[in-house]
């Protein structure tokens, strides 16, 4: 029997959208999860026009779980596919989770039906709901190559080892993920002192995504605007910063300007967001922003009386524990992160 993805059968991860019979994830950490009984189960993959060169740093990294292990680790190569899970002579039951491990600009991954001789349903709920909002660091930009000199490719990149994925398993939580690599609030990553103002997450908060491949070649999806019921978050993480301290460096009037416009986007969150605490974090790949993300925190209270608004300065990766692709952190100093995001929000939420 076919099942087609959807809220009905399948439990829908992260920011998804339906297009020509398809679900499309674009943002890390999107997918799908949903429990089986039978003796087989296949999923039916799609590509974009990524697959096709197009995108010339990589198509789709996906990773397959079973029972919480991975058993399928690959980047989307074909328009279309369809792979076996799992297959033998006796009936099995399994929770099956289908996650995009890559970010959203480069590619998005198509999830058409899944085929199996037996019953799907989704997985359950979870009672508390984190929504992130990042950076490459959110990403698990080049995680997984060991050399800081390298340059971003998508098979390089696993949100799963990742400070907020991580940080949402701590605290058994669902999640969902809004993160591109080299992105801001003031200004994207500049090393030409001048603002990047098309790489700021406040341009595409409200989207679907965005991405420079097309599923289908055609749709686009910033486009697709998002539907804030479909996920309503107890708490929203901003670790947003990194990149602007590229542009602004240090001077003061570019500081003021990424405060000012921080706390402007922290209106953006709640007006979308009007029941959630938010907590801003900031100083794994560098410190200098971080008093100015307080400032923010601050301002944007002043502003608007809302106290459900608060802030962490994590502690910037250490030489002892190694640098990844662009001298991004490794798996090590993403768990010191989340230890510390997971000890705070505890705190915050007054969760146990």
């Amino acid at each position: 029997m076919k099942y087609e993805i959807n809220e009905k059968n399948v439990k829908l991860l992260g920011r998804t959208t339906a297009y020509r019979g398809v679900c499309w994830c674009g943002l890390s950490g999107t997918g799908i999860a949903f429990s089986v009984k039978g003796t087989y189960a296949a999923v039916t993959l799609m590509g974009d026009d990524s697959t096709n060169g197009r995108v010339t740093e990589g198509p789709a990294r996906i990773g397959i779980y079973m029972n919480g292990e991975r058993i399928m680790d690959k980047v989307l190569q074909k328009p279309e596919e369809t792979v076996t899970i799992f297959k033998g002579n006796e009936k099995r039951t399994a929770e099956i989770v289908i996650l995009k491990l890559s970010e959203c600009a480069m590619s998005t991954m198509g999830i058409r039906e899944i085929e199996t001789d037996g019953k799907i349903v989704p997985v359950p709920e979870k009672q508390r709901k984190i929504e992130f909002i990042g950076d490459s660091i959110t990403c698990g930009f080049g995680v997984d190559m060991e050399d800081p000199e390298t340059v971003f490719r998508t098979d390089t990149e696993d949100v799963t080892r990742a400070y907020a994925y991580k940080t949402a398993m701590a605290l058994q939580a669902d999640y969902s993920m809004v993160s591109y690599s080299g992105y801001g609030i003031y200004s994207g990553y500049s090393d030409t002192d001048s603002r990047s103002l098309e790489a700021r997450v406040p341009l595409y908060y409200e989207k679907c995504g965005f991405s420079y491949a097309k599923p289908f070649g055609e749709l686009e999806l910033t486009d697709v605007i998002w539907d804030f019921k479909k996920f309503v978050p107890q708490l929203v993480v901003v670790n947003l910063g990194t990149n602007d301290d590229s542009y602004c460096r240090g001077l003061k009037e570019r500081e003021d300007a990424y405060s000012k416009e921080y706390a402007e986007f922290l209106k953006v969150i709640r007006k979308n967001n009007p029941q959630a605490k938010m907590l801003c974090t900031l100083g794994l790949m560098g410190e200098r922003l971080c008093p100015a993300m307080e400032r923010a925190v601050e301002l944007y209270r002043k502003e608007t009386g809302d106290e459900n608004a608060d802030y962490l300065f994590l502690r910037e990766q250490r030489e002892e524990d190694g640098r990844v692709s662009a001298y991004h952190p490794t798996e090590k100093s993403h768990e010191k992160a989340a230890s510390a995001l997971v000890e705070k929000i505890r705190i915050f939420m007054g969760w146990d």
